[in-house]
């Protein structure tokens, strides 16, 4: 069955930051993309996989009201934890199971976004 969410568009209002947050969380770097008069973060994905991008918008704003994104921290929940916080995010659930789908975190980004980190084990 193909992904029925295809692409996240994350609000941020500073990118730099945001790309150092996601980056550090991911493990892995969020390029910065764009041209002329744009910019934003492209998150890592491959082929298929689900993609987004972080970017600076004038119709929507950070919040931690609305839909809930997973983000796969598979083998690095922990990390991922710790690394939100080191760049200015808060926890706003720790590490809890899910029951048969893992575990999860829920974490407010370095723009004001609630996001879970997921991994299927701890």
């Amino acid at each position: 069955m193909p992904n029925r969410i295809v692409w996240v568009d994350i609000p941020v209002t500073d990118l730099d930051r945001a790309l150092a947050f996601y980056s550090a969380v991911l493990g892995e770097p969020v390029t910065r993309e764009g041209g002329p008069g744009f910019a934003f973060g492209l998150l890592p994905h491959a082929g298929e996989d689900v993609g987004g991008c972080l970017y600076v918008a004038d119709d929507n704003a950070p919040s931690l009201q609305g839909p809930l994104i997973y983000l796969n921290a598979t083998g690095r929940l922990d990390a991922a934890v710790a690394a939100a916080t080191a760049q200015g995010g808060q926890v706003l659930q720790a590490v809890h199971p899910i029951g048969p789908h893992g575990f999860r975190a829920i974490v407010r980004d370095s723009e004001g976004n609630r996001v879970a980190l997921h991994a299927p084990t701890r």
